[in-house]
């Protein structure tokens, strides 16, 4: 025992609370003075009205007063402005007895400068318990907010370059996406475009060698020529069709603009698919108003969409279906109205169906042919005459409209249009074809069967004709003999048509022999270059006889 009293009044422990148990309040409260003024953080101590009652050495270095400019004066000397009502809200507080801690804001150091601090404000109470004030301790946060600011700044664009680098790869995405699907379509339709040439081909080529067996006469030989003629059209509207999309696509197409009354060009449509409609039974209804108006436009063109039209109606149409064609007058607009009652198109292809190349089935088992240019072509058309065309369909096997509005012409009364049958015009299947007796012609063009059918077509109307194979032959025989009419080809090797029309002008200046360029390039740019090489015409392959004829027949009546 007397080992453990003697180890519990250590020296280390019984003259040290001897020694503080006789610090005097004086003591205390300069040693409490002392610990303040050494503090990193203001100490501040103010009445309930908010007067300064003290002011640490750390609150002079941090808001640049002096104890003596701050004790005395108002709290309010370093609160900004706009921030006066969160004074009012502490002392509120401090009433009640309450304790601010870390409150995070604003204050104002000598020379306006702005800090960023935390304050915990606490009651200061008397001996009786009433509270008489309040302590402050100011804590320096600038530097930190800052750091915070920087950082969220950094964050910001950080997610900034990340959306941004998002949205590159969403648009590369999109882009790859999309240039898959060109890509796609594009094969779709390479694939489709050689399947629509090869399948008149194909018949073409079989009935030609089945033509030239010696036992095919009679009505299989007419059948034949006509088998052979017919594919051929559906292969030259293939073309045409693919032509007139690049003119468009390129701003290349124009059109004859003239008053056109629409009654003529649906019954003419109507006309030019009446065969195809009665070999399948398809009953077309035309629903027209009589007082209809006068539009304005090209007639051949707006012709070639109201065929296309009706052909694509016939060809999705059932064997004993039917096809109305209304003609009014809605407001200021020509609506024609073309429906059917055939397949009908699905809700979700409505809306790609003037796509180019689009087609609702493009697979190997699809039942009906085409390229998928039919549509596009009639709305670029009508669209280039001011109108507009829509699709409604309720949906599969339950038929299909189509609406094309044009925008009805005021014409005075001179253009007003004569009925068909008042015009005493003759079509061009009456019309005789001339005679070209004698008349000398020679026909140039590297490929031997184009040049053996000019030649034929001209020596049946009674031409003497002579065919060379290349633009030098050519310009031997005109060096050595007189011919009335030139016939060439343009695409040829070594020598094309152009540089042969430009040599033939140099051997003959003084009387330039009239010349017909015959050639496979058939845009209107094509057209225009030959005229301005020095052809007097321009015929696109294939060739029709009736026009090969009239052409030189009339450039030999021009040349006289």
């Amino acid at each position: 025992m007397a080992q453990d009293d003697s180890r519990r009044e250590t020296p280390s422990t019984q003259p040290l609370l001897t020694h503080v148990s006789e610090f005097s309040p004086e003591h205390v409260r300069a040693l409490l003075a002392a610990i303040i003024d050494s503090s990193e953080d203001a100490v501040v101590s103010k009445t309930l009205t908010g007067i300064v009652t003290s002011w640490n050495v750390a609150a002079e270095r941090l808001f640049g007063f002096t104890a003596d400019e701050m004790i005395g004066q108002s709290i309010t000397r370093v609160i900004p402005d706009e921030l006066l009502h969160e004074e009012a809200e502490i002392l509120s507080k401090l009433r009640r007895g309450e304790r601010v801690e870390r409150y995070e804001t604003v204050r104002v150091a000598k020379g306006g400068r702005r800090l960023d601090i935390s304050l915990t404000v606490s009651p200061v109470r008397d001996s009786r318990g009433n509270i008489v004030g309040a302590a402050k301790i100011a804590h320096d946060i600038t530097a930190r907010r800052r750091a915070e600011r920087e950082l969220l700044e950094r964050e910001a664009q950080l997610a900034k370059l990340a959306a941004e680098r998002e949205f590159v790869l969403d648009s590369e995405r999109a882009a790859r996406s999309e240039a898959e699907r060109l890509s796609h379509l594009k094969d779709e339709f390479l694939a489709t475009l050689s399947h629509e040439l090869r399948t008149p081909l194909n018949a073409i080529q079989g009935w030609a060698s089945l033509l030239k067996q010696p036992d095919v006469r009679g009505k299989e030989w007419q059948r034949g020529l006509e088998v052979i003629e017919r594919n051929v059209r559906i292969q030259a509207d293939i073309i045409k069709d693919l032509l007139d999309m690049s003119r468009i696509i390129s701003g290349k197409l124009h059109l004859d603009v003239q008053p056109v009354f629409l009654h003529d060009s649906i019954n003419n449509a109507i006309e030019a698919v009446r065969q195809t409609a009665d070999a399948r039974d398809i009953r077309i209804q035309p629903l027209l108003d009589t007082r209809m108006g006068l539009v304005r436009g090209d007639p051949n063109r707006l012709q070639q969409v109201l065929w296309n039209l009706l052909s694509n109606a016939i060809k999705f149409t059932p064997k004993g279906g039917r096809i109305r064609v209304v003609l009014e007058r809605v407001n200021s607009h020509a609506d024609i109205c073309i429906e059917d009652t055939g397949i009908g198109i699905k809700p979700e292809f409505l809306p790609y169906v003037f796509e180019r190349f689009r087609q609702a089935d493009a697979t190997t088992t699809r039942q009906f042919g085409g390229l998928g240019l039919g549509l596009s072509l009639v709305k670029s058309l009508v669209e280039l005459h001011g109108g507009s065309v829509r699709v409604k369909s309720p949906g599969e096997n339950q038929g299909t409209t189509f609406i094309v509005s044009l925008p009805i012409a005021h014409v005075r009364a001179e253009e007003n249009h004569n009925p068909a049958g008042e015009r005493g015009e003759e079509s061009s299947e009456d019309l005789d074809l001339p005679l070209l007796q004698g008349v000398q012609v020679l026909v140039v063009d590297d490929e031997a069967d184009g040049r053996e059918l000019i030649a034929r077509i001209l020596q049946g109307r009674g031409a003497n004709t002579q065919c060379a194979s290349s633009a030098e032959e050519a310009l031997d025989m005109l060096a050595q003999q007189h011919f009335d009419v030139l016939l060439s080809d343009i695409g040829m090797p070594v020598t094309d048509g152009f540089e042969l029309i430009r040599r033939v002008r140099l051997l003959n200046a003084r009387r330039p022999i009239p010349a017909i360029a015959i050639t496979a390039y058939a845009r209107t740019e094509d057209r225009q270059r030959s005229l301005l090489a020095g052809f007097h015409m321009h015929l696109s392959k294939p060739i029709e006889a009736r026009e090969l004829i009239a052409s030189v027949a009339g450039l030999l009546h021009l040349s006289r």
